[in-house]
């Protein structure tokens, strides 16, 4: 094939860094050249692959057909590279490379402060993080976009191994001056039940959230339908209509420590709430990890929950919290 017999890496590294960036200057720019010899590059591999592969227009640059199906292949030849070379260095006693890990939204109050840790204890470690919704991380494990994910239950759409590291609560939160709060101060709290909690408003994420789909599950297990009063992609603009006393929000414990801590949000008295669920981390079953990636994910594993007592140790409402949720889990 022409593309493979004449197409040079250097080609392939620039014409990856145009589409990703696009612009020619700007690539121009990150790679140090100019940008006649960018141009000239991203050329000659278009006469290698007998097509057009960049489209200019007004705005800049716009891959073709071919220019798509070209980059995701640069894309990973380009990763696989730079492990290559990570894994040499590792080989000869230096461990270095790029952890590549993504975390759903709700992961990311809890994962940032392990990240700190470790690569703190290997200097030597860049870290890579991809923040989304659960569909989005499970996008980008698929495509090898990132060695890890971080999540609350494997993804039945790929083949993984998924490894449980810490306990992840989860509640219905409410505003202290909400009704169903009512009675519960200066005494013993009157339980809310589901049925009642299937007449108020309940504050979601999306679809395709983590958190979306437990309450949906809950809802569906108790036979009672889910009257969804706002549907938000962000866990703060929950928390802000939550404590305003617009609706019940249901969220991980992990995102509302300082609310609970500030008094602006209360956990819903209620059986089983919080509930407990578990936080995995996951790999392609079919990919043989990086030594970066396996000693994160054996961090993880040994020192996860431990990582996450200490962060709320100096938070007693969170700590409570959690401590009712693992009481919770424990009951018949």
């Amino acid at each position: 094939m022409p593309l493979t017999k004449n197409a040079t890496f250097r080609q392939l590294a620039t014409f990856h860094a145009v589409a990703r960036l696009g612009s020619v200057s700007a690539a121009a720019d990150e790679m140090h050249l100019t940008q006649p010899a960018v141009s000239l590059q991203i050329a000659s591999l278009e006469e290698s692959a007998r097509t057009p592969l960049l489209q200019r227009t007004g705005r800049g640059i716009r891959l073709t057909e071919a220019g798509e199906l070209l980059d995701g292949y640069a894309r990973r030849i380009l990763e696989l590279w730079r492990e290559a070379g990570e894994e040499m260095a590792t080989l000869q006693g230096v461990f270095s490379g790029t952890l590549r890990v993504g975390a759903i939204t709700t992961a990311e109050y809890l994962l940032p402060p392990m990240l700190v840790t470790f690569a703190n204890e290997h200097p030597g470690v860049k870290v890579n993080l991809q923040v989304g919704n659960r569909d989005e991380i499970v996008r980008m494990l698929g495509s090898q976009e990132l060695d890890l994910a971080i999540m609350g239950r494997p993804p039945a759409e790929l083949k993984t191994v998924s490894t449980p590291f810490a306990k992840h609560p989860m509640a219905f939160m409410v505003a202290p001056t909400h009704a169903l709060m009512q009675g519960t101060k200066g005494g013993k709290a009157k339980l809310v039940t589901m049925a009642q909690l299937s007449e108020q408003r309940i504050l979601v994420r999306e679809r395709g959230s983590g958190t979306r789909a437990t309450i949906e599950r809950l809802f569906k297990d108790a036979a009672l339908p889910l009257r969804i009063g706002s549907e938000m992609s962000s866990n703060e603009a929950i928390k802000h209509m939550c404590a305003a006393g617009f609706g019940v929000a249901f969220l991980s414990m992990h995102t509302c420590v300082l609310e609970m801590e500030a008094g602006v949000l209360a956990l819903l008295p209620m059986e089983h709430n919080p509930i407990e669920r578990d936080w995995y981390v996951m790999h392609l079953a079919s990919r043989q990890l990086p030594q970066v990636a396996l000693a994160f994910e054996r961090f993880l594993v040994e020192r996860g929950q431990g990582e996450i007592r200490r962060q709320l140790a100096a938070k007693p409402a969170a700590k409570k919290a959690a401590k009712k949720a693992a009481r919770n889990n424990r009951s018949p």
